[in-house]
C-alpha cells in the first residue's frame, strides 16, 4: 500500500512559514477588542509570505494584535489565582478586554473536568461559568453571587471538602521553599513575573511581589 504523505505547507517547505497562516489570522483575530471586519479584507489582499514575516505596515500589526490576544490568554491562565469551595466549584477573578475568556475556561476545565468553573472579568463585570460538559454561560452578575447561586445546586462532595485551599496559601508556601540563599534569581524572576503582571487580579498584593522584593539577605 502506498503511504500517505501529509502535504506540508509550502512556505514551511522554503523556510518562511515563521509566522501565523492566513487561515489561523482569520480564525483569531476577530478575538481583538480592537478587530474591525475590513481587516479580514485586508488580509485577503496581502501575500501570505509578507503576512507570516510581518512584510509590511499592515502585516506587523496584524501579528501584533495576534501577540496580544496570546500573551492575555496567557498571562490569565498563568497568573489568575483560584479556590474552590466544598461543592467543586473553582473559582477566581480575571481581567481580559480581548474575547478569550472561552480559552482561559477551558484551560481550567482541562485540570479540574470535575468541577464547575467560574471567572469573573473585572474588564466588562460579568461572571462566566463553565460546567462538568464544557457548557460556557456569561451571566452579568458578581463572582459570589453566581458562585453562590451554582453551588446551591450541587451537593456537598468530600473529597473538595479535604482539599480547600486558597491560591495564596499554595504559593506562600512554594515561594518559602524556592527563596533559599542557594537558589536566588532575581533576574530570573523578574524576567518570569515582568512589572505589569502585578497589575493583574491574582498578582495585586500577592505574596510574589513580597518575595520579589526581597534582598538576598533576607534569606540568610
Amino acid at each position: 500500500m502506498r503511504k500517505l504523505i501529509k502535504e506540508k505547507d509550502p512556505l514551511e517547505v522554503v523556510g518562511c512559514a515563521r509566522g501565523h497562516s492566513r487561515e489561523e489570522l482569520i480564525h483569531n483575530l476577530p478575538r481583538h477588542c480592537n478587530f474591525y471586519p475590513a481587516l479580514i479584507q485586508q488580509i485577503n489582499k496581502i501575500p501570505e509570505v509578507i503576512l507570516r514575516n510581518s512584510g509590511t505596515l499592515i502585516a506587523k500589526k496584524i501579528n501584533r494584535m495576534m501577540r496580544e490576544i496570546s500573551k492575555e490568554t496567557y498571562r490569565a491562565i498563568q497568573f489568575t489565582r483560584t479556590e474552590i469551595n466544598n461543592r467543586g466549584v473553582l473559582f477566581g477573578i480575571v481581567s481580559l478586554k480581548h474575547k478569550v475568556m472561552d480559552r482561559v475556561l477551558g484551560y481550567f476545565h482541562k485540570r479540574w473536568p470535575d468541577c464547575i468553573v467560574c471567572l469573573y472579568n473585572e474588564h466588562n463585570h460579568k461572571t462566566s461559568t463553565m460546567d462538568e460538559g464544557g457548557k460556557i454561560r456569561e451571566i452579568d452578575s458578581p463572582l459570589k453571587t453566581v458562585v453562590e447561586e451554582v453551588s446551591k445546586n450541587h451537593p456537598l462532595i468530600p473529597y473538595f471538602d479535604d482539599i480547600q485551599f486558597s491560591g495564596e496559601q499554595i504559593f506562600e508556601t512554594l515561594y518559602n521553599s524556592q527563596f533559599i540563599s542557594e537558589r536566588e534569581n532575581q533576574p530570573y524572576y523578574k524576567k518570569m513575573i515582568p512589572d505589569k503582571c502585578f497589575e493583574l487580579p491574582g498578582m495585586r498584593g500577592g505574596v510574589e511581589k513580597r518575595f520579589r522584593n526581597k534582598r538576598i539577605s533576607d534569606f540568610i
